[in-house]
């Protein structure tokens, strides 16, 4: 006789996730659930959802860091229930908060002296540091202008078209006017004689971007500090400058030391860097560092006391975690000047093997520099036929998400593809890509141009509107790559 045991639903020893109900059917996607579902089920749906994401370590558009050392990861795990506001209850996470602004603005070369504190605070990335920066100059330059009696409602900043986006929101938010200087073909960063020009009595700074996103590429600081100098001297006015080290404040100290970039120039009154970027640590941790004291008003700084003890605070939002703040003091006692360089330096080098792989194949115009940020940008000699969208398209499936986009005002007609060096970024990962790279050059050879395939099918039926003529290309080229795989499947 055969004994058997019908399972309960509660009978979790014997309870298979996939066999339950809770998988097997769909919960509401954009409405609270009506009743609870075993934690294991709740886990096994949002895994299987997150897998379709793409792999961090691929994705190559990002500057953010994607790889720490796991005893990074069990402090910041440690960590993640502790509130970065509450200073009183978590001293120590405090203390080492202060000890990071200190370090950095050392790194920085702030005019300190030995005993002195740096100025400066932890914020979630340079978004908020560059908030933070723009308010500081907005408040005293308006505190400059009422003690003179002149108007203090047209305040601007002036910038390069290649800013990030995080200005814009800082001008359309503050109602600071931004006043781009364009760009032009082969010169794709601020230039600064034409960046002074711009400046007038209501410029509340003059913006520079130690590695620009679009290229990489480091504006010269040096120079818009001279030219700046004079032309203070000359109307009696005092624009001081920011620097936008988001990518770049990490990297120019350890390879590029003779550069000059930093507080070193006199008129540089503030700087932000992302220690999510080159800081090494995990996204959500930026920084901003101003000169001295007199470079941040009183006005903007709050004290609170509700918390136990007075506390003052300066940051557009209030409570956060604990955990990028101890990761980026992990890094920087870990890695040292010395690991910080070494890890730069190779970086540089793997960038350098993906330039010259890809000038290998003869098909790129490089269009980022040697030095800067370790990254390559670059765009097609000839792209009639394809361009470099298309290639972008066709990495992703080998896994790499290579970004491809068009160059700001003036520029606009240039469109390039980049590829971000990361610390986990190998030379054998490196050497893939340009296979990859190749495979997708090789294969797009073989395929009909989009754009001629528009202009067979007008040709054909007589003029069309502009949507018609896109369906009609996008249903040739989805059946051109489908009769490809079927082939491919036949061969196999």
């Amino acid at each position: 006789m055969v004994l058997s045991k019908t399972a309960s639903d509660s009978d979790e020893s014997i309870h298979s996730t996939f066999a339950s109900r809770y998988v097997r059917t769909s919960l509401p996607r954009f409405k609270m659930p009506e009743n609870s579902i075993p934690k294991d089920a709740a886990y096994q749906i949002i895994n299987d959802e997150l897998m379709l994401d793409g792999n961090p370590r691929l994705n190559l558009a990002s500057f953010v860091t994607t790889w720490m050392e796991p005893e990074c990861d069990k402090l910041m795990m440690a960590s993640i229930n502790k509130n970065y506001v509450d200073m009183d209850e978590y001293p120590v996470t405090t203390e080492l908060q202060n000890r990071c602004v200190n370090m950095i603005a050392h790194l920085f070369n702030a005019p300190l002296e030995d005993s002195e504190a740096a100025v400066g605070v932890g914020t979630v990335g340079s978004s908020e540091a560059i908030m933070l920066a723009g308010l500081a100059f907005k408040r005293k330059w308006q505190n400059t202008r009422k003690a003179q009696g002149l108007p203090y409602d047209k305040p601007n900043i002036v910038t390069g078209a290649n800013v990030q986006v995080c200005w814009e929101k800082f001008a359309r938010y503050f109602e600071v006017e931004l006043k781009e200087v364009k760009l032009s073909e082969g010169y794709y960063v601020m230039d600064p004689v034409k960046a002074v020009e711009m400046v007038d009595e209501n410029t509340i700074c003059v913006a520079a971007i130690l590695g620009s996103t679009l290229n990489g590429e480091f504006e010269d600081v040096k120079l818009l500090n001279e030219l700046l100098l004079e032309k203070n001297k000359q109307t009696g006015w005092d624009t001081p400058i920011h620097v936008d080290a988001a990518s770049g404040g990490f990297i120019a100290p350890f390879i590029y030391p003779e550069l000059e970039w930093d507080f070193r120039l006199p008129l540089v009154k503030s700087i932000n860097v992302s220690g999510h970027k080159y800081g090494l640590v995990y996204a959500g941790i930026g920084w901003v560092i101003w000169r001295s004291k007199e470079d941040l008003p009183e006005e903007l700084i709050f004290h609170i006391n509700y918390l136990g003890a007075d506390q003052p605070t300066f940051t557009l939002n209030f409570s956060k975690g604990s955990s990028q703040v101890i990761a980026q003091y992990y890094q920087l006692i870990r890695l040292g000047f010395e690991g910080y360089r070494n890890v730069m330096e190779n970086c540089h080098e793997n960038a350098m093997v993906l330039k010259q792989g890809l000038e290998k194949t003869g098909r790129f115009n490089i269009v980022s520099k040697d030095d800067g940020v370790p990254l390559v940008a670059f765009s097609l000699k000839d792209n009639k036929r394809h361009d470099e969208f298309e290639v972008a398209e066709l990495l992703r499936r080998f896994g790499w998400i290579v970004p491809a986009y068009t160059m700001p005002a003036d520029a606009q007609h240039v469109t390039v593809l980049r590829v971000v060096i990361r610390e986990d970024f190998s030379r054998t990962l490196a050497e893939r890509l340009v296979l990859d790279i190749t495979k997708v050059l090789h294969e797009l050879d073989s395929m009909p141009s989009k754009l001629l395939a528009a202009a067979q099918q007008n040709g054909k039926n007589g003029k069309k509107t502009d949507m018609e003529t896109q369906r009609e290309v996008a249903t040739y080229w989805k059946k051109f790559v489908s009769d490809i795989k079927a082939n491919r499947n036949k061969i196999c």
